[in-house]
């Protein structure tokens, strides 16, 4: 064999190894029946929006479902009003808590129309969020997740399905109660979100809108769609119809003044000095 047959040989025999190499590399960056897999360290995948939208119906009913259920609960154990108001604000932070953890990774965990409509907002003003058609999906699912809950709620209680709450919310302090719950919600979220701190977001919003429980003179709705779906429970949690325009007029009012906060506290830039 001369010289230069040896080095062809050579440079040969390097390619297969090399070629081969690569194979099985391409074969492990593919599980079976699950298709090719992200590189190590890029963001996952986004959910089909189905599931998201399916994330959103259940989490939303669920929500709603532990608010108004545990009103029920507590009104049955209870007639002192402060106890049943503990009851369902402690209620209600478990069930939010553990609602976003589960579903946050799936569909962002909105469960409220106010958070997507900011969120959509902000991805208008060049940051990351839903798009027009993902609005158009997610707030009705929102919606009639929020009336599925009030009705499950009402079918685990033995209460009638479908009856209309009697309980006036229309004062304005209560509106002004919504404006500053909202307002606060929106400034939290989204201040994470500024701050690469969403990780802490179950327990951050839980444990803000079980505060906002006792701080706002409304309990703190804070979201349009649990307002329609209180409604449809003539309970302790409920809200006459007669009242969900003025609740869902203060709590996009308070959604507008949270992301103006936003802005103001948290802009990037130099500062003043």
């Amino acid at each position: 064999m001369t010289t230069t047959e040896a080095t062809d040989t050579g440079a040969t025999d390097a390619e297969a190894t090399e070629h081969d190499r690569a194979g099985e590399a391409a074969k492990g960056s593919v599980a079976p029946g699950r298709g090719p897999q992200p590189a190590p360290g890029a963001p996952p995948p986004r959910a089909p929006l189905t599931a998201r939208a399916t994330a959103e119906f259940i989490g939303t009913a669920l929500l709603v479902a532990v608010v108004i259920g545990s009103g029920i609960q507590a009104t049955e154990l209870t007639r002192d009003v402060g106890v049943r108001l503990l009851a369902d604000s402690i209620a209600t932070v478990f069930g939010l808590g553990i609602l976003i953890l589960l579903l946050g990774p799936v569909s962002g965990a909105h469960f409220n129309p106010v958070v997507t409509l900011a969120e959509w907002w902000t991805a208008r003003r060049g940051g990351d969020g839903v798009t027009t058609r993902e609005v158009a999906v997610y707030v009705p699912a929102q919606v009639v997740g929020a009336i599925a809950g009030a009705i499950l709620a009402d079918a685990m209680f033995g209460k009638p399905l479908v009856q209309w709450s009697t309980h006036d919310r229309s004062a304005g302090n209560l509106l002004l109660g919504e404006v500053v719950a909202t307002a606060g919600l929106v400034l939290l979220i989204f201040g994470l979100a500024r701050t690469g701190r969403l990780r802490f977001a179950p327990a951050a919003v839980a444990a803000y809108i079980g505060a906002a429980y006792w701080f706002t003179s409304s309990t703190s709705f804070a979201n349009p769609a649990v307002t329609v779906g209180r409604t449809f429970s003539d309970t302790f949690a409920g809200i006459a119809p007669g009242s969900i325009a003025g609740f869902v007029g203060a709590q996009l009012i308070g959604g507008v003044v949270g992301l103006a906060l936003v802005a103001l506290i948290f802009r990037a830039g130099r500062s003043d000095e």
